[in-house]
């Protein structure tokens, strides 16, 4: 036994070591945020009342493009576009939707939506699909361009969507006001969450409501950049229109699968202003896209593992760590995202070792303490029961504040799910770019299933 007690002690170390400073650094930036709440709340909220949608000024409605790429989305893009038709407040934009050669359907849906094409354009790529999320965005900001010469028009900003998004009423207004100012705009994003599979749906909902109303705003506070959600953001056209004139077709980096936080690092290295911004609207609610995320284990680790590769491994291997220090440390954050899914569940594997151990203690009588009283290693576990005590609770609070007390308090027991959900995922990611760089093995759109809310489908 004193082998395995060894060799369980110095798992402990190792371990309860890596997963305190991955607490202490979420507790500093929970810190952080809380510094810059109240900051903003002694000083500027004490002169200015907060900005809202019905604050905004009044400006008239600069051309907006919104491109919606698509693949095998029959289900969903004919809700999606007639609730986006009837519900927006703007009046000068234009959809285009990129459907492939191979994928009628999703092209007739579309096209039943607006047979005269009087604000969609549908683009059919001439090529079978999936490509790739960039490659056929690409298509689409060249069909932006043709579409500007025919009709001596230019856009003013680009705003990015997906097949299954709902699109809030003053999106539009907002983009237009702001995208004078910043070359890239993001809203937040509200996952909705089913009533059957609320578990796995739902843990989506907990860690956009953490990070969209901690992680991006402290980002954006501290001048370090905001990553793109690649729904819900808009794009200055200008920045776009530079950023392709230095790029071979088109300003979306097709060896990146998560394309839109590639754009928005490299905006943030040309010193472009990237911005997040949460306004509420008439009714107190947050200006956000709402959608449905996968509600079962499988489709979900698929896009996470997607999302895993893109900004943990090939922004790491493409941009490398530019910028200032506080920079570097905002995509280390980013980036130990697989190291913390691994982390997470090395822990479960050694709590389940580590009670085996006890039970054996107590029927041998003769296996050594893990634990002394007073020791080292229990003060280091102590100090990371502390830190997942105030991690959870911050989860907690924080879906509480954006989804009511029901769903806060089904956040706590949805942790042990997203990190089971976050470690296949990082195997998965792991095994496919690995594969990727050692065989060649190309790395497609791996789309999952998507769905509507009720009300959508039957406008």
């Amino acid at each position: 036994m004193e082998g395995v007690h060894d060799a369980i002690l110095a798992a402990c170390w190792i371990i309860g070591g890596l997963i305190a400073l991955s607490g202490l650094d979420d507790l500093c930036l929970d810190l952080v945020a809380h510094g810059y709440r109240l900051a903003r709340r002694l000083t500027v909220y004490r002169r200015h009342a907060r900005a809202t949608c019905g604050s905004l000024p009044v400006v008239p409605d600069r051309a907006a493009a919104i491109l919606v790429p698509a693949w095998r989305e029959e289900a969903v893009i004919g809700g999606t576009l007639r609730a986006l038709r009837k519900n927006l407040r703007y009046r000068n934009y234009r959809v285009f939707l990129g459907t492939y050669a191979n994928d009628e359907a999703t092209a007739r849906v579309a096209r039943a939506c607006d047979p005269a094409s009087s604000w969609l354009t549908i683009l059919r790529l001439a090529v079978d699909g999936p490509t790739t999320k960039a490659d056929c965005l690409n298509r689409l900001w060249r069909a932006v361009g043709d579409w500007e010469d025919v009709h001596a028009i230019r856009f003013a900003f680009i705003v990015l969507h997906d097949a299954e998004d709902i699109v809030h009423p003053d999106e539009l207004r907002i983009f237009n006001h702001l995208t004078a100012r910043a070359d890239m705009v993001q809203l937040p994003v509200q996952p909705l969450v089913p009533r059957r599979r609320a578990f796995i749906a739902g843990h989506y909902l907990d860690e956009f409501a953490e990070s969209h109303q901690k992680d991006l705003v402290v980002r954006e506070w501290l001048g370090r950049g905001v990553p793109s959600a690649g729904v819900g953001c808009a794009f200055r056209a200008d920045a776009l229109r530079a950023l392709a004139s230095q790029e071979r077709g088109g300003p979306f980096s097709v060896a990146s699968l998560t394309e839109d936080y590639a754009l928005a690092l490299t905006l943030q290295r040309q010193g472009r202003r990237t911005i997040f911004v949460r306004l509420a609207d008439a009714s107190g609610v947050a200006a956000a896209t709402r959608e449905y995320f996968p509600d079962s284990f499988a489709p979900a680790v698929r896009q996470k593992a997607r999302w895993l590769i893109g900004i943990g491994l090939q922004a790491w291997n493409e941009a490398g760590w530019p910028g200032s220090a506080g920079a570097r440390y905002m995509l280390l954050r980013d980036r130990k995202a697989i190291a913390s899914a691994l982390l997470s569940a090395a822990a479960y594997l050694l709590a389940l070792a580590i009670g085996l151990y006890e039970v054996a203690a107590v029927l041998t009588q003769s296996a050594p303490p893990l634990l002394e009283p007073g020791g080292s290693l229990g003060r280091l576990l102590g100090l990371n029961l502390f830190l997942l005590v105030n991690r959870a609770g911050h989860r907690l609070v924080y879906v509480w504040r954006l989804a009511g007390p029901v769903q806060g308090l089904l956040a706590l027991p949805r942790i042990p799910v997203a990190n089971a959900i976050n470690c296949a995922a990082a195997l998965r990611a792991l095994r496919l770019y690995t594969r990727h760089r050692l065989r060649g093995a190309p790395l497609r759109w791996d789309k999952t299933p998507h769905r509507l809310p009720a009300r959508a489908v039957a406008e």
